[in-house]
């Protein structure tokens, strides 16, 4: 198996950390003003993949926001 380079590595790591931050403020936000996460949860129909190298899927982009906020709202 070949070693992921650097880039992806640090690439990886900076987007777990973005996810545990963002996920914690909207919780907060959620906690403060109720209906934030129905309001993002309506809104995920409109979210995109925009690769364009033929790898983008929509759906699948769909499904991660979708198990954020099911987790942000049992969280």
């Amino acid at each position: 198996m070949t070693q992921p380079s650097e880039s992806a590595v640090q690439a990886r790591q900076r987007e777990m950390a973005a996810e545990h931050i963002l996920f914690q403020v909207v919780r907060h936000v959620e906690a403060q003003h109720p209906g934030l996460l129905d309001r993002i949860d309506v809104s995920i129909n409109h979210l995109g993949d925009p690769a364009k190298d033929g790898t983008g899927n929509d759906n699948a982009v769909r499904e991660i926001a979708r198990r954020f906020v099911a987790s942000a709202r049992t969280g």
